[in-house]
């Protein structure tokens, strides 16, 4: 898990954070609401979590999970794209 992943459930409220946390516990079992990102995020997925998304890839042929980005709906994937691009 990033920092910047764990920082962001640190300022959740403790139900949100809940939620989130037993989402990735399911996520390490192969199941949440997972979707492959397309261009320019190639290559990473998103976990949907009500109003949040953690952003994520799989590597070492897939038997890591590496969580990388998380923030609400609204500003997930255009904040994530800015920092890949490194803005």
């Amino acid at each position: 898990m990033s920092p910047q992943v764990a920082g962001f459930l640190r300022t959740l409220a403790p139900e949100p954070r809940r939620e989130l946390r037993a989402a990735l516990r399911a996520l390490a079992e192969g199941h949440g609401n997972v979707l492959e990102l397309e261009h320019p995020l190639d290559g990473f997925c998103r976990l949907r979590v009500g109003r949040y998304r953690i952003v994520f890839h799989y590597a070492e042929n897939g038997r890591v999970i590496r969580c990388d980005f998380a923030e609400r709906r609204k500003l997930v994937y255009e904040l994530f794209a800015d920092l890949i691009r490194g803005e």
